[in-house]
Formats: structure tokens, sequence, C-alpha cells
């Protein structure tokens, strides 16, 4: 009899491979691990970051290049003064008596004109803003890098607690199945009054017990299926077909060198710092410009001949201007100090985090160690539970044991089953975790 229960048992679990494979073929949502990551990703609101950050960066080029177009400015201006120059008294009482009209500036004056200046040489102050620009770009890009790689790992609890679950289920079919067939072999006993009533009884409410645990964990594999489509982006009417696929632990790479985005957002704070020192530099540069004023009103530049007619007139000036800005020397030393600092707390922030990370690579290669010892004593104490239990049945269908003992050794059976298929999720979870603490992902 046992053989024939053993083979149907396989044969039915075959079955089922076989119709979820048929299924998920058919759909098409079987997810891989990476899939599932990928899909995070791309669906996380946070990815919209990146193209606004790329955009922000070049308009903000676009506009420092302008510094090297003509600035024009235009003004209007209209003034009373308290005095204005005007001929000696000894001049215009001369011109007086030689019957010429001296009639001076009036003190109310107009100005309508427009400003032009060029650079010439600007001692590679555009560029260090371009470059600053640039750099100021990446960091933020590289912060939204990180905050998006922690969607990673919550990928991973969703999916490693889905195929948790997959493995509970399955093991809960395999115990039902094992307690049917012996609550139909306890069934015929009664019926030939080689077993008591209760003996069947207590068979029949053991496995309505595990059928009410099919029904919690189903309800927690729905849970998390709908978390992970929405997570994903998935398809919320197809939450419930999604599958998951078990990663093989022989397939895993190991990971050698620590290229999680952290460190990149160090390098780039720290290529800020520098381009912002540089521009200190191009701050006590000479700066060489040309120019050009033109303005229509009273008093021009020729003041005789306005002191003479009180007319309005077109003036224009146009030259060459060189700057010195002596002011930047008074805060260099101290602007420097300060991106010093900024550098040591960066670099203090990687140091933090690289020990941190230090310390959760040896717990988890401790606890993938761990999970391998473990899984190597699973199949002999499975297979030492499942001897006792056949030895149980056995012995039920002779009459020399309580069914009290048999339904204790097919729990423990299960357990152990149960406790070989969580060493093995685990030991995939610490193995990705692992990759993830190294920015393998």
């Amino acid at each position: 009899m046992q053989p024939n229960l053993k083979t149907n048992r396989k044969m039915k679990r075959i079955v089922l491979i076989l119709s979820w494979m048929i299924g998920c073929a058919a759909l098409g949502v079987a997810q891989t691990l990476e899939e599932c990551q990928q899909a995070a990703e791309r669906n996380y609101p946070l990815i919209r970051q990146f193209d606004l950050i790329e955009k922000t960066t070049e308009m903000t080029l676009a506009n420092i290049q302008k510094g090297w177009l003509p600035q024009v400015s235009a003004t209007a201006q209209a003034t009373y003064q308290s005095d204005v120059t005007a001929w000696p008294s000894e001049m215009k009482a001369m011109m007086t008596g030689m019957g010429i009209d001296l009639k001076g500036l009036t003190k109310d004056q107009y100005r309508v004109g427009i400003d032009l200046s060029q650079t010439v040489f600007d001692g590679g102050q555009i560029s260090s803003q371009r470059r600053i620009a640039r750099e100021h770009g990446r960091v933020q890009a590289a912060q939204a890098e990180v905050s998006l790689y922690q969607v990673r790992k919550r990928v991973n609890e969703l999916y490693f607690g889905l195929l948790l679950l997959d493995e509970q289920i399955a093991l809960n079919q395999d115990l039902q199945e094992l307690l049917t067939a012996n609550e139909r072999k306890l069934a015929s006993m009664v019926t030939h009054g080689t077993a008591a009533e209760s003996d069947l009884n207590n068979v029949k409410a053991e496995r309505l017990n595990v059928v009410q645990q099919m029904t919690s964990l189903e309800s927690q594999k729905r849970l998390l299926q709908s978390m992970l489509a929405v997570f994903c982006g998935f398809d919320a009417t197809e939450t419930g077909s999604i599958q998951v696929v078990k990663p093989s632990v022989e397939s895993m790479e190991t990971v050698s060198e620590a290229i999680r985005p952290e460190l990149r957002l160090f390098d780039a704070q720290i290529r800020l710092a520098d381009a912002q020192e540089k521009a200190l530099n191009s701050s006590l540069m000479l700066k060489l410009g040309v120019f050009a004023q033109g303005f229509y009103g009273y008093p021009g530049l020729n003041l005789f001949e306005d002191m003479m007619n009180r007319k309005w007139s077109v003036n224009g000036i146009v030259g060459a201007r060189l700057t010195w800005n002596i002011g930047a020397l008074y805060t260099r030393k101290n602007d420097k100090a300060k991106l010093q600092l900024q550098r040591d707390l960066t670099e203090s922030n990687r140091e933090v985090f690289l020990f941190n990370n230090r310390l959760e690579q040896l717990q988890q290669n401790e606890n993938i160690a761990r999970y391998r010892r473990l899984m190597a004593d699973d199949d002999d104490i499975i297979g030492l539970r499942s001897a006792v239990r056949k030895a149980s049945e056995s012995k039920l269908s002779h009459g020399i044991i309580d069914v009290n003992d048999l339904v204790r050794d097919i729990n423990a059976e299960n357990a152990a089953r149960v406790q070989r298929s969580m060493h093995e999720i685990e030991l995939l979870k610490a193995i990705f975790d692992h990759q993830y603490t190294m920015g393998k992902q």
C-alpha cells in the first residue's frame, strides 16, 4: 500500500507542477527576481527625477553659457540737481556785453539710453560655473540612485516571502494527501472493527486543521502577490496569477568588489567640492570687456554746446574695461577651508558607510555558512522522520500503535520538510542580501 501511496503523491505533484508551468507559459506572468526589480524601478515614482535632473542641468548650463552674449540694458532717467556746471561770472559778463546770451545748463536733466557690454576674457569664471552645474547635477542624480537602489531590498523581501509561501503551500498539500490516505485507511479499519471511531476522528480533525493552515497561507500569498504587483506596476487584475521563480544557489555569482551607489555619491560630492574650489581661483583673475553707451537727452557730452542751446542730443561712448575684484581675497581663505571641511565630512561619511557595510557583510557571510550547515543535515533528518512515519503507519495497520503517535510522527516529518524549505529560502535570501550589500544587484 505504501509504494502505491508514494507513487500517487509523486504523480499528483508532477501534475500540479506541469499545470503550473503550462499556466505560467500561457499567461506570461512568471517573474524572476531580476525582472521584478527592473519593473519596480521603472514603476517607482522616483525614476522620473532622473529626467527632471538632466533637463534642469541642461537649462542651467545653457543659461550660464549665455554669459558670453552681449549684455544690453536700457535706461531712462530724469533728475533735478541743486547746482550745475556754469560759466564764470567774468566770462558771462563779457559775452553778454558782446551780445551773446549764455544761458547755462538747467537743473532738470533727462536721459534715455542703451548700455552694451561684451565680456572678452572672464578668467575662466563661466567655465567654472558650468563645471559646478554639471557636478551638482551628478550629485543630485547619485542621490536619486541611492534612493532607487533601496527599492531592490523591498522587492527582495516580497519576492522571497512569496517563495517561502509557495514552498509551505506545496508541503501543506503533501501533508493533506498523506493525512487523507491515512484517513481512508482508518475508515476501512473502523469498518472492519480493527480501529476505533475516535482514531478516525483524530486524523480527520488533524486534516481539517491542515486545511485551515492552507487557507491562511493562500490568503498571505494573495496579499504578497497584490503588494508585489502594485510595487512593480503589474496589472492589478492579474495579481492572483503572478508566480515567482526560485533562483538556483549554484548559479549565484560571488562579488569581490563593492560598487554601491552610495560610493558613487561620495565621489560626486568630492568632485563638486573640487569644482567649487577652482571657481575660487577664477574669481581672482583679471577680467577684460568692451562696452558701448548711447543716449538721447539733455545735457549731452558737449557741455558748452548744451549751455548755449539747451537742446536734446544723441551721444555715445565706446571703450574697454579691465577689472580685478580684490574683495575676493577677503574670504578666499575661509572659503577654501569650508570646502576642505566639506571634503573631510564626505570622506568621514564614506568611512562610516564602508565600516557598517563590512559589518553587514560579516553577518551575512556567517548567515550563509550557517544555512549551508543546517541544510547539510536537513535531508538526513527528513529521511529519518519519513522512515519513522512509515513505520508508524505499518504499526497502525497491525494495531500496535496509537493513532496519536502516528499523527505526531506525520507532523514531525512535515515540520522537518518545512524547516528544510525555510533554510533553503533563507539561504537564497541571505545570498541576495549579500549581493545587495556589495552592490551586485
